[in-house]
């Protein structure tokens, strides 16, 4: 009889259900790796320093009864702690961070700056319609008779000579030290002040008394400064004596106007402008901020006086950017081919003293070529035997300008063009030189269109560059020179600098109306900049 050798299978273990038998389970947020004691620690300290930040922001907000950013910021912070408090939406935990700061950084400057460009936002007009008013009267202080004296010492908050100045004045009535700015005045504790014979403050804890010399440096401010008080405002009157005086000038609400009380002048609101208005057009210095609708963007295409040299300045504005561009590819791609020959020698040394003024701070680069193209002492002149103005006519100004930017930008272009010319694989122009083809339709057909497609992006954001390089013109020909008739545009002017100059000028910063012109670069350089992309793409599906 025989007997089967076979036994039973292995033997399977207590509760273990045999492989295969069910689905393998579901990965859940419990089986993440563990967090770590020092991710636990940073994770608590960066919500602290949310919180911190939420709290820190939510004060001006409450003062200045903004509930829809208050609202706004207590939804985010409670949002980054829902987030980063659950192990959650792990792809939003990398997320939201990039997008904030894009948001903060990005988004609200240009939001902020277009919202800018329909108001009169600028030098006397940066506040409300009650600052305005307390400013004209403050600044409208008179001594007159009966006026009360104070003992009156100057000091700072910190640094005697930038410091913001602060009056410390004693009381004759009371003897009490009290301290005035621009805000008003504010009682100090006894304990807290040093007062010599006579009622003169000669320390105060927190503040920066002011010598003699020290308060003569900036009498101009002292004699400027107005601190409101109860009964009008007070002023200095020397640099040891300070009166509470009257204010000449008063607020009448039944016309809306300000009345002169000497003269019996008044000047009616204007709310169009934000502005007090006299009949015959005299307007005071202190308004206060208005949306003005299309009138900044309109003054920029009907004002003669800035549309005529807008258009020429825009010419040269396309004439600088595509030169400054175009020359610094064409000199950067010819040394990128020169040293891409499999002839040449030496060729590490040479890159590193071609990249020699990509290297070096380009604002100090600037300053010295403005000295070289000096027309008395400078290099250009004494090493080529000239005596050419280079900055006192246009066309000179304008090739010096170009000059120094080619010199400036090549080494970029030419690194750029190197690491180009490496990716494009040699097999390619060995091709079309057993084709028969020359060195220079193999450039012509081969290398520059695989070229143009790596670099065109790099070039197109160059242009955007230069056509907004500021300290290219501004360090080297201050826009100039500038004609006899028009001293506010000059023939190197690009859009950038004649804006600058325009809205902070001589009359006060005009932050709406250089909003305004920055609208209308930001519109050009953006249309551009989308034409140049969209021709881009094609050529790359052409030789995809």
């Amino acid at each position: 009889m025989s007997t089967s050798l076979s036994g039973p299978g292995p033997a399977q273990a207590p509760g273990r259900e045999p492989a295969g038998s069910r689905p393998p389970r579901r990965r859940t947020a419990r089986d993440h790796a563990p967090i770590t004691v020092t991710g636990l620690a940073v994770k608590v300290v960066l919500l602290g320093l949310v919180a911190g930040i939420a709290i820190w922001a939510a004060f001006p907000l409450v003062e200045a009864e903004k509930w829809v950013g208050l609202a706004l910021l207590a939804a985010t912070t409670a949002g980054l702690f829902y987030l980063y408090l659950t192990r959650r939406h792990v792809p939003a935990k990398y997320l939201v961070p990039g997008t904030l700061f894009l948001i903060a950084f990005q988004v609200f400057p240009v939001l902020y700056t277009a919202s800018t460009a329909f108001t009169n936002f600028g030098d006397g007009h940066r506040g409300s319609k009650d600052d305005a008013i307390v400013a004209i009267q403050t600044a409208s202080v008179k001594q007159v008779p009966g006026s009360a004296e104070y003992a009156l010492s100057v000091a700072t908050e910190g640094d005697p000579a930038t410091g913001p100045l602060v009056f410390l004045v004693t009381d004759p009535a009371t003897g009490g030290v009290s301290v005035g700015d621009a805000d008003g005045l504010r009682r100090l504790d006894p304990g807290e002040v040093t007062v010599a014979p006579g009622g003169k403050v000669t320390a105060a804890d927190g503040y920066t008394v002011l010598t003699f010399g020290q308060a003569s440096a900036r009498s101009q401010e002292i004699t400027e400064l107005v601190v409101p008080t109860d009964n009008g405002a007070l002023r200095s009157a020397g640099l040891s004596r300070a009166y509470e005086g009257r204010a000449v000038r008063a607020y009448d609400a039944g016309c809306d106007c300000i009345r002169d009380a000497e003269t019996g002048r008044t000047w009616a609101a204007d709310e169009s402008t934000g502005s007090f208005v006299a009949a015959d057009g005299e307007r005071l210095a202190q308004g206060w901020k208005v949306g003005v609708g299309l009138r900044n963007f309109t003054r920029v295409l009907t004002d003669e006086s800035i549309s005529g040299p807008f258009l020429g300045t825009l010419v040269w504005n396309f004439a600088f950017a595509i030169g400054s561009t175009g020359g610094t590819f064409l000199l950067g791609t010819f040394v990128a081919l020169a040293l891409h020959s499999p002839r040449m020698r030496g060729t590490n040394l040479y890159r590193v003293l071609l990249i020699l003024p990509y290297a070096m701070p380009s604002f100090a680069m600037l300053l010295v070529w403005r000295d070289m193209f000096n027309t008395d002492f400078g290099l250009v002149n004494d090493l080529f035997g000239l005596s050419v103005n280079w900055f006192g006519q246009e066309w000179s100004a304008r090739a010096a300008v170009l000059l120094v930017q080619l010199w400036l930008g090549y080494p970029y272009m030419f690194l750029v063009a190197t690491g180009a010319l490496q990716a494009i694989p040699r097999e390619l122009t060995e091709a079309t030189s057993v084709d028969g083809a020359s060195p220079w339709q193999s450039f012509r057909s081969v290398t520059l269109p695989l070229l143009l497609v790596a670099l065109s992006p790099l070039l197109i954001s160059s242009f955007a560059f230069n056509f907004n390089n500021f300290n290219a013109i501004y360090l080297t020909t201050e826009g100039g020179p500038f004609p006899a008739d028009n001293p506010t545009n000059g023939a190197t002017d690009l859009l950038i600098t004649y804006t600058y100059r325009l809205a902070f000028g001589g009359q006060g910063a005009e932050f709406g109306f250089a909003a305004a012109i920055s609208i209308f670069i930001f519109a050009i350089v953006a249309v551009v900049s989308a034409v140049s992309f969209r021709r881009t793409r094609r050529q790359e599906e052409v030789y995809a």
